[in-house]
């Protein structure tokens, strides 16, 4: 037997020649240092070298038995503490692998802590057949069913969402053989001889299965991982010689615990859990270049369970020489597990279909939200366009327009003009600032670069949103919009050109409701409520469906092609930049609210929005 692997100490430090003792490390550091890195062979050298003692020293009887058992019971307590130190990492895949282990060696105690209660406490000979051999053949299901897990392999590669209904049926199927092999010749038609025979050839395959198993995992790895499966390999090929072993003494009537044939057995489980130590001190990282093993033999494995049933069940029945009494019982026995076994197929198929049609909606969503994508590609390239037309125009359009403002404010400077003539030039000089205010306005909205943020007013903020609202309107008399500004308000830090991109996404959401409902009344309230300067955008149209997924990207209830669903996202994007709050609700009276929240600054305003006073009511 191999010895588990072991870590070379640099012993460098102590054969160079030092100038000064006092770095020399003291003689009982080094003794513990020592101490601390061999300490598991030493482990296998006492544990092993004391058990041999025994067996040599004391005569066969209930000293050695209690001996024999108490050590067999504390030697896979010493492999689970093992193989569950590493159930503590940030991988389930990994946690699940060593705890099914874990549990497998659990089970082995379980059954020989009921030997040696037979043995021991009740000072009876175990009998042949055991009432724990049924503990003793299911203990191998979990660390098989751990196989499926495959640590080595990098996280989120495999998802065995069903992999507790694949283990549920290999569980079953392996009930299902000990009942149709072995219990016949034990309870239906009793025969010692053919019971031993069938449960330790069943027991045989069921570790050859955990060894190849294991063995496969090791070929297919890489570095640290093969070396610690092939580790458990070893062990589990330890554990099935030393199983065949005791079976065949104990068909001899040879087998007495504390005997020699124990020492393979216990050295076995010392090898599991200097596997699981060894582990734990590599601690070796999922392998990148598995990707392309994905294999699902576990769930094609507990399928071919179900369909193996009834097989073997046609064997029971005319294939098989067995008495009548055991072929009655194996038919019995498979008509009765194989109803669990389809109801849990059913499940799993249900499941699988669930999981499906989950993808196939998610997939469907993907898709939608893909084409709403596209759809809003091609309207940003319109309106990039559109943005550049309007830049280019905005400049056009203020050359003439400074001729005129200074040819207004001429005429007003003339004395000789006269009081009608002077009222037009005021007039006009009036309409061309507010033309001119529109344009700065236009030109501040479409800029792709944002400015920077600065101390802001948000009344004239909102006012530069209202303003270009107002081009909206397209002199829809039935909507009268209604401002109540707070006057004085605190100051906001923040970035006007994207402030009024929310006030106007807002203002004109609340148009099209007006002018879907015919008309109605807008009302822009602000006020300053402890911390926060608020901005309430109140409208009597039909209301809000889902004010809850109005901030959703691509959520929209206007018609193909009036919108796209995104500008209330970036609304909400903005506000939640500027460390405030947007939120919306629906008034009972009628109509929605969108309140906008924006945390205020203690200092002055330093650089005002150049943004017009008037908002203009219509």
């Amino acid at each position: 037997m191999n010895a588990p692997p072991q870590v070379v100490i640099n012993s460098s430090a102590s054969t160079t020649p030092s100038t000064h003792r006092s770095t020399g490390p003291s003689t009982p550091s080094r003794i513990m240092g020592w101490l601390s890195q061999r300490w598991l062979p030493l482990t296998w050298a006492s544990v092993l070298g004391s058990y041999a003692l025994a067996a040599l020293i004391l005569p066969r009887g209930e000293h050695l038995n209690a001996i024999g058992d108490v050590l067999q019971c504390l030697v896979p307590l010493f492999a689970i503490t093992g193989l569950l130190l590493n159930s503590g990492s940030a991988d389930w895949r990994n946690d699940v692998f060593w705890m099914l282990l874990g549990m497998g060696c659990g089970m082995w105690m379980a059954g020989q802590c009921l030997w040696t209660f037979v043995e021991v406490i009740q000072h009876q000979p175990v009998p042949n057949p055991f009432l724990g051999d049924v503990i003793f053949f299911l203990h191998p299901v979990p660390m098989i069913g751990a196989l499926a897990m495959a640590p080595h392999r990098k996280a989120g590669e495999m998802r065995y969402r069903f992999g507790s209904i694949d283990f549920s049926l290999l569980l079953l199927w392996w009930v299902y053989l000990y009942l149709f092999i072995v219990i016949p010749w034990q309870y239906v038609w009793p025969n010692q001889n053919l019971y031993n025979k069938a449960y330790s050839d069943l027991a045989m395959v069921q570790n050859m299965v955990l060894v190849i198993g294991l063995a496969l995992l090791a070929f297919r790895s890489n570095s640290g991982w093969r070396k610690i499966y092939a580790n458990l390999a070893g062990a589990a090929l330890l554990y099935s010689s030393a199983s065949l072993l005791i079976n065949m003494a104990i068909d001899r009537n040879a087998y007495f615990t504390g005997s020699f044939y124990d020492l393979p057995l216990i050295g076995s489980f010392l090898w599991f859990g200097s596997a699981g130590f060894l582990a734990h001190r590599q601690r070796p990282a999922s392998e990148a270049g598995s990707e392309h093993r994905r294999e699902n033999w576990p769930a094609e494995l507990a399928i071919c369970t179900v369909v193996s049933m009834p097989m073997l069940a046609l064997w029971g029945l005319w294939g098989s020489q067995a008495p009548l009494a055991v072929r009655d019982f194996r038919l019995s026995v498979t008509l009765a597990l194989i109803i669990p076994a389809v109801l849990l197929v059913f499940l799993r198929l249900r499941m699988v279909d669930r999981d499906r049609l989950h993808l196939l909606r998610k997939s469907q969503e993907s898709l939608q939200d893909l084409q709403r994508l596209q759809a809003q590609l091609v309207q940003s390239e319109k309106l990039a366009s559109l943005g550049h037309l309007a830049a280019g125009a905005a400049h056009e359009i203020n050359n003439p327009l400074t001729g005129i403002l200074g040819y207004a404010e001429l005429l007003l400077d003339d004395p000789m003009l006269g009081e009608r003539p002077r009222g037009l030039a005021g007039k006009m000089r009036d309409q061309a600032r507010r033309i001119k205010h529109l344009v700065g306005n236009l030109l501040s909205f479409a800029r792709q670069i944002p400015g920077e943020k600065a101390a802001l007013d948000v009344n004239e903020v909102v006012k530069g949103a209202l303003n270009l609202s107002h081009l909206e309107l397209r002199g829809n008399e039935n909507i009268r919009i209604l401002d109540e500004f707070q006057p004085g308000l605190p100051a906001v830090h923040g970035d006007a050109n994207q402030l009024i991109q929310v006030f106007f996404n807002l203002i004109d959401n609340a148009l099209d409701a007006l002018e879907e409902a015919g008309g109605g009344e807008l009302r822009i309230h602000s006020r300053f409520d402890r911390k926060f300067v608020v901005v309430d955008v109140i409208d009597n149209g039909p209301g809000i469906k889902e004010p809850r997924m109005v901030f959703d990207p691509f959520y929209t209830t206007k018609p193909v092609g009036k919108g796209t669903g995104l500008g209330l996202s970036i609304c909400y994007g903005i506000v939640q930049e500027h460390r405030g709050r947007i939120h919306c609700f629906n008034r009972p009276e009628g109509g929605a609210t969108f309140r906008v929240e924006l945390p205020v600054i203690s200092v002055p305003l330093s650089i005002p929005l150049a943004v017009p006073a008037s908002s203009g009511k219509s």
